[in-house]
């Protein structure tokens, strides 16, 4: 009798017999009489399973259907409530095959449900399903979190031993557990399980050794940086590349993620690589390359990394325009009048424009930039510094984007008028040149900061702010106190001054250098 006609047997007698169920009476139902089977090496597996939808089948990755190790016959039995049938038979059975199979059902009006059992194809052989003689698996530690040493076995009486660094550890059930379907189990991993871990066993007088290096891991995110400035523009149609460089210490291993706003929908590509050639950091790459841009594409990215429980994240935003544009116009007025001795005056000029566009100031019909220091043109912002009435006159900006042909010309006309009086009475309140020589000498000859405002009649702020400049900006210290410092007070300021030219001839090698802004 064919193991199909059996099947169909069982299948419509599997209600009246000991089968492994599930507590739920809806899940699938299994011909195995437990939910773990052992069978030899080379042996054929034939499973039979009944459901109340269409049955389909999982097992270890390895196994492929469609080869002829593995078939799979569906059909139909007389039970209203389980009508739908299937046989799995797996020939040649081989140790790797060992791990969960599982009997799935599933329909558009009813979720899926799975049986599983576990299969165990014993090899005297190979006693482990996974075996790392020569190189050691490396498995990742975290202090004080479960860590599974993967030294499963291809049968459940196979007697495991556990040793950390060559020392056998006791196997006590709580601190570290063995199951036969996992391996050796540390619900909480202590810095004691850092080393060279070995699952050892002897079959008919032959010892098995499957090598395991712990490897602490650590979670801290060093720094992350993103290659461009945001926000990022650019016109459509060309192509958006953004890096994200992550640095982390040498244990640490990190997952980086991308969040942008045609995720899912648009096509884009993602290259990853690892930089360990520093000895003190590892350095993550991840770049996000997206061609042919389109003005959906704009709104936030983000480069999202996480290392074990700690997370973090560095955003751009992106900017994309149909084509390019130039925008300008004055804010208020196009006519603005100022006053002389104004210290700083900005043109009231709005821009918009992308790409950058070529800037020109003229005045009069002339570059700006060929007129005054007290010119500074940044961008497409013109300041003017120390208005004087000669600023007074018509200004144009001129932008220009070559490529598109594209032009924008904005004329503003400054009326610059007579200071006020206020402004005249501060000039005249500063101290002139002839002054400022007298407060130098009056300094060399150690008078202190009070006289020599009391004797010039500059106040005393100014006289410090004098003598700091001088002492800032002078090459040579005549350090001889200047005799006409002595004689200076009373007599007029037009012999004062004969007297400080005289002065100066006759001490060429000392002379006091002053700055105009003194």
């Amino acid at each position: 009798m064919s193991y199909a006609l059996i099947s169909i047997i069982f299948c419509s007698q599997i209600g009246s017999i000991v089968t492994a169920r599930s507590p739920d009476p809806l899940n699938p139902e299994l011909s195995l009489r437990s939910k773990q089977h052992v069978i030899k090496i080379n042996q054929t597996l034939h499973v039979t399973c009944r459901g109340s939808s269409p049955i389909s089948w999982s097992w270890p990755d390895h196994v492929m259907n469609g080869t002829e190790r593995i078939s799979i016959i569906n059909f139909n039995s007389e039970d209203h409530k389980k009508p739908y049938c299937s046989n799995l038979t797996l020939s040649d059975a081989q140790a790797k095959d060992t791990g969960y199979f599982y009997c799935n059902t599933s329909s558009s009006n009813i979720k899926q449900r799975k049986t599983a059992f576990y299969i165990f194809v014993k090899d005297k052989h190979n006693p482990f399903v996974k075996q790392y003689a020569e190189v050691p698996k490396v498995l990742y530690v975290i202090v004080g979190q479960r860590l599974l040493i993967p030294c499963r076995t291809t049968a459940p009486h196979f007697n495991v031993s556990l040793k950390l660094n060559y020392h056998s550890l006791t196997i006590d059930g709580k601190k570290v557990m063995w199951d036969s379907k996992q391996g050796f189990v540390i619900p909480r991993t202590t810095l004691n399980f850092t080393g060279l871990l070995s699952c050892e066993t002897t079959v008919n007088g032959k010892t098995f050794y499957s090598y395991y290096l712990t490897h602490r891991k650590v979670n801290r995110i060093n720094s992350i940086q993103l290659n461009v400035t945001s926000p990022v523009k650019m016109l459509s149609g060309r192509s958006l590349a953004i890096k994200c460089t992550v640095t982390t210490e040498l244990n640490s291993r990190v997952a980086i993620y991308w969040d942008f706003p045609g995720k899912g929908n648009r096509t884009n590509s993602i290259s990853k690589r690892i930089d360990q050639s520093d000895h003190m950091i590892n350095t993550f790459y991840s770049t996000l390359v997206i061609d042919k841009v389109l003005t959906s594409d704009k709104g936030s990215y983000i480069c999202q990394v996480r290392s074990g429980d700690t997370m973090r994240k560095r955003k751009a935003t992106v900017n994309v325009y149909e084509k390019p544009f130039i925008s300008a116009r004055c804010q208020k007025s196009c006519v603005a009048e100022v006053l002389a001795g104004q210290a700083v005056y900005h043109f009231p000029i709005k821009v918009k424009a992308f790409p950058p566009p070529d800037v020109l100031w003229l005045k009069n019909g002339q570059p700006i930039t060929e007129r005054s220091i007290r010119y500074n043109i940044t961008g497409h912002e013109l300041i003017i510094r120390d208005v004087s009435e000669e600023d007074g006159g018509s200004y144009s900006i001129i932008l220009e984007l070559k490529q598109w042909k594209l032009f924008k010309n904005i004329t503003f006309t400054l009326n610059v008028n007579g200071a006020s009086p206020l402004l005249k009475m501060e000039k005249l309140k500063q101290p002139t040149e002839f002054q400022k020589a007298i407060i130098i000498d009056y300094h060399l000859c150690k008078k202190s900061t009070r006289e020599i405002s009391r004797r010039t009649g500059v106040p005393k702020s100014s006289v410090k702010l004098i003598i700091n400049k001088y002492m800032k900006r002078s090459t040579v210290v005549n350090k001889s106190c200047s005799e006409r410092a002595k004689k200076v007070h009373g007599e007029s300021h037009h012999s004062l001054r004969k007297k400080v030219k005289q002065n100066r001839k006759g001490n060429r090698g000392s002379t006091l250098r002053f700055s105009k802004d003194m």
